[in-house]
């Protein structure tokens, strides 16, 4: 159906499911890399060193996220002129070709080199999908909502990302307990991402559903690519403190989803089901938080909100992982993780909703798109990486506490700017936000 969207509250439902369905494969897949990572090391990275197979692995995984600021710029012109709907299923059909791939390719010993390279196309794939798929889902959402529920529909993009998770993580624990180490390290890890490329189908039957937005859909005027690229061009200060802000909510969720299963079996020596639990409740405490924040940010300001949590993960994020590595337990895992997704949750649910305020309505996919995929290629995706080095080069565990506090910096600054004097920063035709 391509008709403009109005809908009941019935139907409303229906489209968030609906639209976020994208959002669902790609952080099924993106957590499956990470917490999966040390058996893709042996199967597509071998080498008689574990931290450069590691390393090898995780710069893999980052490299799909230097496709994203590409994807943001010609998929979100291409979405801010034809529309949301047509949009985001062109990027499901680029998604899933990915994840087809990753999950299909045999191992470096059945086919040598082109095993790591036919995984790297299928990573790269995946990051150009993505840079506009979290843009135009946020920007779908925005346009679909109800007068002043704005943070509280937008919420639902990164909230159908923590049940991707909590579905990858229940799948994980079921398979190590079925499956004996030797096969879950031989073909094992390879089977949630069957189950993934098993979804698309599902996938794009219910995105094909969506109808467009009545925003998008009374506009008279769809400019064309090069006039995006110039608006986005005339635009950059905005573009540039958006990725900034951004920053905080990328590094802070792949620390807590992506990299802590790593970070429990490699760093604290835990079990995987004990990681896997931890992961799986952070995910569950994110989805909690991230509706209750965008919905906190409707009635008192998105500023507030973005001021006071990127403060606090700013100081309290390396002493926290400090705390960590001193008391090695499930328990003290768990403690500084659901600490940490209460930061991210309450932070991201008005920073989504807010960029998506502050960027020109004329190029509004494309501008939030490059601005968040800026965050994830630069902050974000290079998480593990850093991480891993971070460690290894220093010998502190709690070094990606470090990497943490940078990101709150960072999202501090962008809010403290963007909001003096109380209202957002214009931006263009850019709405002022309380």
């Amino acid at each position: 159906m391509a008709g403009s969207y109005e809908g009941s509250t019935g139907s409303k439902v229906g489209a968030v499911l609906r639209v976020t369905s994208g959002n669902f494969l790609e952080m099924f897949d993106f957590f499956l890399f990470g917490f999966y990572a040390t058996y893709i090391a042996k199967a597509f990275f071998p080498s008689g060193d574990a931290f450069v197979s590691l390393m090898l692995t995780f710069m893999t995984f980052g490299a799909g996220f230097l496709m994203r600021p590409l994807g943001a710029v010609l998929l979100g012109a291409y979405v801010d002129r034809v529309g949301r709907r047509k949009g985001l299923i062109t990027t499901l059909a680029i998604m899933a070709a990915g994840t087809v791939l990753i999950a299909f390719v045999p191992g470096y010993a059945t086919i040598g080199l082109l095993a790591p390279g036919l995984v790297l196309v299928g990573r790269l794939l995946q990051g150009f999908s993505a840079g506009v798929e979290l843009g135009g889902v946020s920007v779908y959402l925005s346009e679909m909502a109800t007068p002043g529920r704005k943070g509280f529909y937008v919420s639902w993009q990164s909230g159908s990302q923590q049940v991707a998770i909590m579905a990858a993580a229940a799948i994980g624990y079921g398979l190590n307990h079925a499956l004996m180490p030797e096969q879950m390290s031989e073909w094992g890890w390879r089977v949630p991402f069957f189950i993934g490329c098993a979804l698309v189908p599902f996938l794009f039957y219910i995105r094909n559903s969506l109808e467009e937005t009545k925003a998008f859909a009374e506009r008279k005027h769809r400019p064309e690519a090069a006039e995006i690229f110039r608006t986005l061009a005339a635009n950059w200060r905005i573009v540039l403190l958006g990725m900034l802000m951004v920053a905080m909510t990328t590094i802070a969720f792949y620390t807590i989803t992506v990299y802590t299963p790593t970070f429990g079996k490699s760093v604290l020596k835990l079990t995987d089901t004990d990681s896997l639990l931890v992961t799986f409740c952070v995910a569950v405490s994110n989805l909690f938080w991230l509706p209750v924040m965008g919905a906190l940010s409707d009635r008192i300001g998105r500023k507030p909100l973005l001021i006071v949590f990127s403060a606090l993960t700013l100081l309290t994020a390396y002493p926290a992982l400090t705390w960590l590595v001193g008391h090695v337990s499930f328990g003290a895992m768990l403690a500084v993780l659901l600490w940490f997704s209460f930061l991210y949750g309450s932070y991201n649910g008005a920073m989504v909703v807010a960029l998506t305020e502050v960027v020109p309505v004329e190029v509004r996919t494309a501008g939030f798109s490059l601005a968040y995929s800026l965050a994830t290629a630069l902050f974000g995706g290079m998480t593990p990486l850093v991480a891993t080095w971070l460690i290894e080069a220093t010998g502190d565990k709690a070094a990606p506490g470090l990497w943490m506090s940078l990101g709150g910096a960072l999202g501090l600054f962008a809010t403290l700017v963007i909001y003096r004097g109380g209202k957002a920063m214009p931006a263009g035709a850019a709405a002022s936000v309380r």
